[in-house]
């Protein structure tokens, strides 16, 4: 969840003019998988049957230390973020994270510390608000639109709606003026109505939209570790389930968001795939994995710091050791992981090597890679034709405000250039 200054004209040119520092990413679950909610579509909840024989998911003092000093050791920049992820991080109290503060402080040195704090917002109250607040934490928040589309997947452990506990933890984070973004699952039950839900997280007050395709396929039996949901790599039958998206209905989800975005809220909303796209443009980094030429620097670490490639390869194929036994920055230094990220640029396909737009794609999320090409090659990903849709849409919109950029202008002026008044 990167943060921007909404007070900047240039705000959408910060994520070009940064250059890849020697650090990496970790997202971290202080509580593991475990949720108040029980969303239909989550991919993490069965990651509970990795850790069969544990009974109390909360990271213990040992590994929440431990994990906080080598962090900041590792990180040869001078501003070290954290990220808080679930399951459910509220779960753990606020006391929980007034200890994280506190030891963030204890080992910072001379470095800015920065907190993400990942939430569905249905515990949030005063003192929590109070908290992020006074210590400067970016909140992410999980809404996937307005009622009826929100409370399809994400319900309570006992089968209720969640939208309105959602809502009132929103009201509160605007009330105490905590900064937020939102992060929306593209799923089969907003996928078609793409304006109704980019209008109504403005209304909300978002800032920052993300969102994220779910794209998952689902072994016939569990696998031996109890998952169901299964990695790209998986040699047996597996087929998609049903809340996952269609590249063709991505792909026009997001250029609809796109059409009435460029015409009137550059520069006031901020979309992380068109703010990212406009990096590639300009051949800058594009701060997000996804569409990284290469991958590796985002690892997962679990309750007890066991450490994984990735959030979405928390299997036990990727595996990469545990904190307390091995350095962090050794794991996240060692062969298997760097050649993690590697193959994610010299396994593409050649459909997609001599693809027009592999610049602004560079095959996506290795996660999704399980579709074949027109002449049967595999590696391809599911959404391969809904991207393509989506970068060839931009392309004469992404090339007026890369030009903007490089004449120092704000990307803003393309709403008031022929272009949108056609």
């Amino acid at each position: 969840m990167p943060r921007f200054d909404k007070n900047k004209t240039l705000t959408l040119s910060d994520a070009i003019k940064v250059t890849r520092p020697t650090s990496f990413m970790v997202m971290a679950k202080p509580i593991g998988p475990v949720c108040n909610l029980n969303c239909s579509y989550c991919y993490y909840l069965e990651k509970e049957h990795l850790y069969q024989e544990t009974r109390n998911f909360k990271m213990s003092d040992e590994v929440l230390e431990s994990f906080i000093k080598q962090f900041i050791e590792s990180q040869e920049v001078p501003l070290v973020t954290f990220t808080w992820q679930g399951g459910e991080p509220t779960l753990l109290g606020l006391e929980y994270f007034e200890k994280v503060v506190a030891l963030q402080q204890k080992y910072r040195g001379r470095k800015k510390i920065d907190n993400a704090f990942q939430t569905n917002g249905t515990r949030l109250s005063e003192d929590w608000c109070r908290f992020f607040k006074k210590n400067n934490f970016l909140v992410g928040i999980s809404v996937d639109g307005p009622a009826p589309i929100h409370d399809k997947y994400r319900k309570t452990k006992g089968g209720k709606p969640s939208f309105e506990e959602m809502m009132k933890g929103i009201r509160l984070l605007k009330r105490f003026r905590v900064e937020f973004n939102t992060l929306s699952v593209v799923n089969n039950a907003n996928v078609n109505q793409p304006l109704e839900v980019y209008r109504f997280l403005k209304r909300a007050g978002s800032g920052f939209l993300q969102f994220i395709p779910i794209v998952e396929r689902s072994a016939g039996m569990p696998t031996a570790e109890g998952l169901t949901l299964v990695p790209p790599i998986f040699g047996e039958n597996a087929e998609l389930t049903d809340w996952s998206v269609r590249a063709r209905q991505y792909g026009k989800f997001m250029i609809s968001i796109f059409d009435e975005w460029v015409r009137n809220d550059v520069g006031k909303v901020f979309v992380q795939l068109f703010d990212v796209t406009l990096a590639n443009w300009v051949g800058g980094s594009p701060g997000l994995c996804v569409f990284a030429e290469t991958c590796g620097e985002a690892a997962v670490m679990e309750h007890n710091g066991d450490i994984y490639s990735c959030d979405h390869f928390v299997y036990p194929e990727y595996f990469l050791g545990n904190i307390l036994e091995t350095p962090l920055a050794s794991l996240m230094g060692q062969h298997r992981q760097i050649q993690f990220g590697k193959d994610k640029r010299d396994t593409l396909p050649r459909q997609c090597l001599l693809c027009d737009v592999r610049f602004a794609c560079h095959g996506g999320c290795p996660k999704s890679r399980f579709a074949t090409t027109a002449d049967g090659q595999p590696g391809l990903n599911w959404l391969c034709e809904g991207y393509k849709m989506f970068f060839e849409h931009v392309k004469p919109y992404m090339e007026f405000m890369a030009n903007e950029l490089m004449h120092e202008h704000p990307p803003s002026n393309i709403m008031s250039s022929p272009l949108v008044k056609s």
